[in-house]
């Protein structure tokens, strides 16, 4: 880490991906008023987090980094927070208990409200109005005046990622996460397909289990990893003016931590070595992830990697693989060697959403499953072959019984998607579908 980094020099940088704010002053003072809040997250936690990712980095532990496309300032109810931890500790407990690897569990959430856009505009019936880019910068509705940005919408992110972090901490703190409460889990529309009659199979063996134990005289009460989990949080950080204003000096250690989040990564569009995105990320302490799409080189990768990692620190750099299910077998494979050789222990993730994106015949935008897990097949295939470990997946889904994506184990068809398509931004996977993901990803594991 450079000496004379500072949590605001990113401005002396090239940006890209950012929203044309309607006024300056007004953006200034927003940012004021984010370095008076509170912290949302705490350094010894990132540093937990850290130690961890360490693991995950040696093959000593898988990552499932798994939530939302974008959070949605409508839908931020602890119900909506609590299907989706729901279906992550189900797909947590199914690659655990399969594969017998611990799960690093991170979640896109408490923080993901900011969304990198291909295009700056989009057509509306006729009418030319500004991307989409997120509820922290604007509303979904396809009006011009709604898609104006607005910089007091920063301070509304920063309170409901506020009141999701107290939720979760509720949630896992508070009993939700037992594993002895595992088959409540079990939701109804989950439970009556067969991925949730295999997941109820799993769960009524470990109450076995547990039980077991406690006959043989061990107290359970005192095992806390059995009582409650560590959900971490994680965005993708891309408003830096956001992230800055929440970032803090740690005064025992004198290092800069990002208090928006655990993790955060930059995205395939922001991922320039000399940009300003890679540029602030480098300065603070936080794991940080990076998006590395198809195009990009063995050598671009080494420059970020170089300015993201020059100490090679175990658990500091994870590399998220979005190559799509017909590029990743011939994409990643020199990628992953280039960044063996330069000795980086990074942790490598497969993304199999966002290159799997098409539109149906509908119009509704969607990803097939079966291109998902093909895509996550040839990750796995590409670690298997050079003899590195395929460190983790990141996904997009939600608890809720949405028709976003095609296929899965009950087979979301195309005429279908019109019935609970909810996404404001790219589709996501159900809970039935992520189980299903999760089932699939523990084969590859064990084999």
């Amino acid at each position: 880490m450079e000496l004379q980094w500072d949590p605001w020099d990113w401005q002396d940088y090239e940006i890209a991906q950012q929203p044309s704010w309607r006024s300056q002053d007004e953006l200034e003072a927003v940012r004021r008023e984010l370095r008076l809040r509170a912290p949302l997250v705490f350094p010894r936690e990132i540093d937990a987090l850290r130690r961890s990712l360490a693991r995950a980095a040696q093959g000593q532990a898988f990552v499932l980094q798994a939530g939302d496309c974008a959070e949605s300032f409508h839908d931020h109810s602890a119900a909506a927070i609590r299907a989706k931890l729901r279906v992550i500790l189900q797909m947590a407990v199914v690659l655990t208990y399969s594969s017998g690897v611990s799960v690093v569990k991170i979640g896109r959430i408490a923080g993901q409200y900011a969304k990198p856009r291909s295009s700056d505009t989009e057509v509306h019936h006729g009418l030319e109005i500004p991307v989409f880019r997120g509820h922290i910068v604007h509303d979904d509705d396809p009006t011009l005046e709604a898609r104006q940005p607005d910089p007091q919408r920063m301070l509304t992110a920063y309170d409901l990622s506020r009141a999701t972090v107290a939720t979760i901490k509720a949630l896992t703190e508070g009993g939700f996460s037992d594993l002895s409460r595992a088959h409540s889990w079990n939701q109804d529309f989950v439970a009556s397909s067969p991925e949730g009659e295999r997941y109820e199979a799993i769960a009524a063996e470990i109450e076995r289990a547990l039980r077991f134990m406690a006959a043989c005289g061990i107290d359970l009460s005192h095992e806390e990893v059995l009582h409650q989990i560590t959900l971490w949080t994680s965005h993708e950080a891309l408003l830096l003016g956001y992230e800055a204003a929440l970032t803090r000096r740690d005064p025992s250690s004198q290092r800069f931590y990002d208090l928006s989040a655990h993790q955060v990564w930059i995205g395939d569009r922001t991922r320039e070595p000399k940009g300003a995105h890679v540029r602030f990320v480098s300065g603070i302490a936080n794991p940080v992830g990076v998006k590395v799409g198809p195009t990009m080189t063995s050598d671009e990768l080494l420059a970020v990697c170089g300015e993201l990692d020059p100490d090679r620190t175990p658990g500091r750099l994870m590399l998220v693989a979005r190559m799509g299910h017909d590029t990743v077998r011939s994409a990643l494979p020199d990628l992953v060697r280039a960044v063996q050789n330069a000795g980086h222990p990074v942790v490598w993730l497969c993304d199999p959403m966002h290159g799997n994106t098409f539109v149906s015949e509908a119009g509704y935008k969607t990803r097939d499953f079966e291109d998902i897990m093909d895509e996550i097949t040839g990750f796995f295939e590409v670690h298997r072959r050079l003899g590195t470990w395929p460190g983790g997946i990141h996904i997009e889904l939600t608890g809720e019984d949405v028709t976003e994506c095609l296929g899965g184990g009950e087979g979301v068809l195309e005429t279908e998607l019109s019935r609970a398509y909810d996404t404001i931004c790219d589709p996501r996977l159900n809970a039935r579908q992520s189980l299903d993901l999760a089932y699939r990803v523990a084969e590859l594991l064990i084999r």
